[in-house]
């Protein structure tokens, strides 16, 4: 397991846990279609609360880059648009498509 450190510049830790992950996401590290580590995991990765991480992918799934299945897991969103901004999803089915289009 590896474990990622977060800087000491000022601001809010789950912030800078999901530009973190964002930047995994956006390098391929974390692949689209594939699945985020569990949020026990993320905090272990990153020596943070559950409720950090918690946080830090709710941050991400606002950003659309993640989406969550319920009973699945989260997984690394195909890429919006670019002339569309991510729209707050409450719909599994749309979740599900979205994911297995990147599949």
């Amino acid at each position: 397991m590896t474990n990622y450190q977060l800087d000491d510049a000022p601001g809010y830790i789950y912030e800078k846990m999901a530009n973190h992950l964002a930047e995994r996401i956006a390098t391929g590290d974390l692949a689209v279609g594939k699945p985020l580590p569990a949020e026990r995991r993320l905090a272990q990765e990153y020596d943070v609360s559950l409720g950090t991480a918690r946080h830090a992918t709710h941050l991400l799934r606002k950003r659309g880059l993640v989406v969550t299945i319920r009973s699945l897991g989260t997984f690394v969103a195909e890429p919006a648009a670019p002339d569309r901004t991510p729209a707050r999803r409450d719909d599994a089915r749309d979740d599900r498509s979205r994911l297995d289009t990147a599949l």
